[in-house]
């Protein structure tokens, strides 16, 4: 939200500073994002004066320029080389002077002192496309022989300075989406030391001229427009605005179009209220109704595109058609055009969520819709329909051709609040007089019903949507009586609070530690995201989704069930800006919900769980000299899980493992105590759906579930165990073994085999290719033996490995190689 600091002074009569402005204003909550100084030319012509050429003569070293001397009034009659066509003596130019700075569009050059030609030349007289003035280049501006010479340009053609003031609006305080409503703020704030007032540009001179033009309004849907005023303007005439206006609208950042469409716009930032002109004459019927349409209806909007309406877009209707999507963006037939001589002018008050909706549907976000999604004031519809139309019979001409028709079927009433003494001083931390108390609300234009010694009852104006509790009362006194006035309190107040044991935040940021000092980087992704993923899965269905019912946009629409597709966006942004080779790990929740009607929001129809995402792609390592690159794999991958979930006392050799794929990972394994609570699931992502992201290298993806992890860790104590005083003792074999049988298996076996002195079984090399018949395939395995209480003999580890080959024959058909 932008706001001009000269327009604000319209409102209210102060001396301060645009920088005081900015503190003032931070402090009662509209905080200032910047200020920018704005010029109505870019420069503000500085350095650039009113000159007379005293001589102007050809140049003897060129044919197409002329040697000229120029006075400016200052103690030198400065020499000039120009190479306009039509300069000549006599004439009142524009000069800019040595050391100006002179802009085309986003270039800028200064003028120095130079030699053109082999004659001196101090300065250029300026062509008015040179200074921002113009288009024009056949020649230099010459000006009215009554210009005085040495008179700042910027004071001849009344440049305008200004400062623009943006305001990061939060969405609660659209009350102070105009430049009305933040004088009314800042008006409230200087009352506490001075009696100031905010003033509100008078309608009384309203008044109907004729009633040459009538047209009737009817509400089919008054849920969806609680009020909608209209009134007729005829004989306008549309032109240019005047450069006052203009000026205004050009600080805020708003291209001037017509006179038309210029004082709609200038009303809607005065006051906060969009307003719609339609060309009457185009209204079929001469008849205004306000309903919805059809579903699939077709509808072509200002920007030229054919729109689909759904069945709750509120239009704007004649009594044929639609004329405009209400309250979001206007149809391109009825629209105000340079042919215009009728205007039908709308003030309405439309419902934030059919608003809200409307915009997200057809993807539109426009200054009114902005503020219609958030609620406007119903209560202020007509002054500004009156407000807009004497500026059109000001600055168009015309008549007011009709009586303002209103339709308000049920008047929105104040909010009624109660609010205690005693609850303002605990909530603020510090008891504010009684008195200034009642100025502060005056201020705010909230209403004091009656008073009691223990408190007050007041009411609080529609316009302010989000002041309907006590706390939200309370809120508004703090904020304008100051949050830096209250004191902080010298005593500490302290809880004691129960420690969860296991800590989810301690064991959390020992993961992330361990990960980042391997070389991931932490991401965090939107927990909203596009419907679109879930459409059309099998492994997270749409139904299971939770869906918002009032999106930010289509691409946010729904809560994430799994953390795959916000890594893959990830992915797919840094390998478009060349960063390919990538670890990266990001905690988050997922959301799920079991398919019910979504009305029924029981909490028994809702999970939530906490997941811990790892992807790896691209190159295992970077590029070095030392050692040629590896490239990412499923088993790099899993090393890096299996370490994370040791410290917790868990094994992923001891876990039951399953493998599986779906539409979203081609190959995978997932991890699962013996009681079936899943721990992991580790695979690579289906090539279909990298595609669909538009990702060239394998990406490998595994998904910690966090809240199954720290049930185990209560079920797992980590313990010391002393080193041991014996040695190991390892013992490799070569099993050829059927294709099917797998590494799992023979450590399974193993460990069944011996469970005492086996401390660890190893895979350290695969072979298949020749000398091994077809279906089989050549494991090399390493068994490490110790005895924690003397050392192994060779008797006793033979006779355990003769046990384990025994068995890999007899279970899995090994045969040693």
């Amino acid at each position: 939200m932008k706001i001009s600091y000269k327009w604000l002074k319209d409102y209210i009569d102060t001396d301060l500073t645009p920088k005081d402005l900015e503190d003032i204003l931070t402090q009662t909550g509209l905080e200032v994002g910047g200020i920018e100084e704005v010029e109505s030319v870019k420069g503000g012509l500085r350095g650039l004066v009113i000159g007379e050429v005293i001589s102007c003569e050809k140049h003897p070293n060129s044919d197409h320029l002329s040697k000229t001397t120029v006075d400016v009034g200052g103690p030198e009659i400065l020499p000039i080389v120009c190479g306009a066509p039509n300069v000549a003596s006599g004439q009142k130019v524009v000069v800019a002077t040595v050391g100006t700075t002179l802009y085309s569009g986003d270039d800028e050059f200064v003028i120095k002192k130079a030699k053109i030609r082999g004659e001196a030349s101090q300065g250029m007289i300026c062509a008015e496309d040179e200074i921002g003035l113009g288009t024009d280049h056949d020649g230099i501006m010459v000006l009215p022989a009554d210009a005085k010479v040495g008179t700042a340009a910027s004071e001849y053609f009344n440049i305008e300075s200004d400062y623009c003031i943006e305001i990061d609006l939060t969405p609660n305080r659209i009350d102070g989406a105009s430049h009305i409503g933040v004088a009314r703020d800042l008006a409230a704030f200087l009352k506490k030391d001075k009696d100031i007032s905010y003033r509100k540009p008078s309608v009384d001179n309203f008044k109907v001229d004729d009633h040459a033009l009538q047209i009737p309004i009817e509400v089919e849907n008054p849920e969806a427009c609680p009020r909608y005023s209209g009134v007729t303007i005829t004989g306008v005439e549309v032109k240019e605005s005047p450069e006052w206006l203009q000026n205004r609208l050009k600080t805020i950042g708003l291209n001037p179009i017509n006179n038309i469409v210029d004082i709609t716009n200038y009303v809607l930032f005065e006051t906060g209220q969009p307003l719609h002109a339609f060309d009457a004459d185009k209204i079929t019927g001469g008849k205004v109704i306000v309903k919805t349409m059809p579903a699939g209806t077709k509808f072509v909007t200002l920007d030229e595109e054919e729109r689909e309406l759904h069945e709750n877009d509120l239009m704007i209707c004649n009594t044929e058609d639609g004329m405009c999507i209400g309250g979001v963006f206007g149809g391109i037939k009825s629209g105000v055009k340079e042919s215009t001589k009728n205007i039908f002018l709308e003030s309405a008050c439309f419902d934030p969520v059919y608003i809200r909706k409307t915009a997200r549907r057809h993807g539109l976000n426009t200054d009114a819709s902005f503020r219609f999604e958030r609620g406007t004031d119903p209560n202020g519809t007509v002054y500004a329909l009156k407000r807009a139309a004497l500026l059109f019979k000001e600055i168009a001409g015309g008549k007011i051709s009709s009586e303002i028709i209103d339709i308000y079927p049920t008047p929105v009433e104040d909010f009624k609040v109660d609010v205690s003494y005693s609850n303002i001083k605990r909530l603020i931390g510090k008891e504010i007089p009684k008195d200034q108390i009642k100025t502060i609300l005056e201020g705010l234009e909230i209403k004091v019903g009656s008073e009691s010694e223990t408190g007050l009852s007041v009411s609080v104006p529609p316009y302010r949507v989000d002041v309907k509790r006590e706390a939200d009362v309370i809120e508004e006194i703090l904020r304008i009586y100051g949050y830096n006035n209250v004191e902080t309190s010298a005593s500490l107040n302290a809880s004691l609070q129960y420690a969860l044991k296991p800590d989810p935040v301690k064991i959390r940021n020992l993961m992330a530690e361990s990960l980042t000092a391997q070389g991931f980087n932490e991401i965090w992704s939107n927990s909203l995201t596009k419907a679109g993923y879930y459409e059309e899965g099998e492994t997270f269905k749409y139904e299971n989704t939770v869906k918002l019912f009032n999106p930010l946009s289509n691409d946010l629409g729904v809560m994430r069930q799994t953390m795959l597709f916000g890594g893959l966006e990830t992915i797919a942004y840094n390998a478009n800006r060349r960063n390919e080779d990538l670890r990266l790990y990001e905690f988050g929740n997922c959301y799920f919900h079991n398919g019910s009607d979504l009305k029924d929001a029981a909490l028994k129809n809702y999970r939530e769980e906490e997941h811990l995402a790892l992807f790896i792609s691209g190159k295992k390592e970077k590029e070095s000299w030392a050692f040629a690159q590896n490239e990412s794999s499923f088993f790099q991958l899993k090393s890096y899980v299996e370490n994370l979930v040791k410290r917790y006392g868990l094994k992923l050799p001891a876990l039951k493992a399953e493998s599986f794929s779906n539409e979203l990972i081609s190959e995978g394994v997932v991890y699962a105590t013996q009681n079936g609570r899943k721990i992991a699931e580790i695979g690579i992502v289906h090539p279909k759906l990298q595609k669909q992201f538009d990702i060239d290298n394998a990406v490998y993806f595994a998904d910690l579930m966090m809240d199954n992890i720290i049930l185990e860790q209560k079920n797992n104590k980590t313990r010391f165990t002393e080193l041991a005083k014996y040695p190991e003792v390892r013992r490799d074999l070569a099993l050829l073994i059927d294709k099917q049988v797998t590494f799992g298996q023979i450590r399974e076996f193993a460990e069944k085999v011996e469970r005492k002195l086996l401390r660890s079984v190893e895979l350290f090399d695969v072979y298949e290719g020749k000398g091994v018949p077809a279906g089989k395939k050549s494991y090399a395995v390493s068994f490490t033996l110790r005895d924690d209480e003397k050392t192994l003999k060779d008797k006793q580890i033979d006779k355990i490995m003769q046990r384990l080959i025994l068995t890999y024959e007899k279970e899995l058909g090994a045969q040693l190689r």
